[in-house]
């Protein structure tokens, strides 16, 4: 099963950083970088803005576990943002294609 992950970071060095270190090892097909992105959020009961990255990408079921697993060991927040959404349908060719990539 294909699933989809989004992935928040905090600045985009640290994003191609997490993104080709999972593209090396095989745990993903694709990343893909958005840089700049404002973020809201409460942290030690305080409101936070902030400018980060955000990956998003492909990948299968089988990798979530160990994703989760790489990226905490180089990312920098003390709880990164790391989750995932199944794929219901799309373009075969491109899901077969990520299968293939992950295996």
């Amino acid at each position: 099963m294909q699933i989809f992950f989004y992935i928040t970071t905090k600045n985009i060095k640290e994003a191609k950083k997490i993104s080709s270190v999972l593209i090396r090892k095989k745990l993903i097909a694709c990343a893909n970088i958005f840089k700049n992105i404002q973020s809201v959020f409460l942290w030690k009961n305080k409101v936070n803005f902030s400018k980060e990255a955000v990956i998003m990408g492909k990948t299968t079921k089988k990798q979530q576990t160990r994703i989760v697993s790489e990226v905490k060991k180089i990312h920098s927040y003390d709880v990164p943002c790391i989750i995932f959404s199944k794929i219901s349908s799309g373009n075969k060719e491109f899901l077969k294609w990520v299968d293939n990539v992950t295996s």
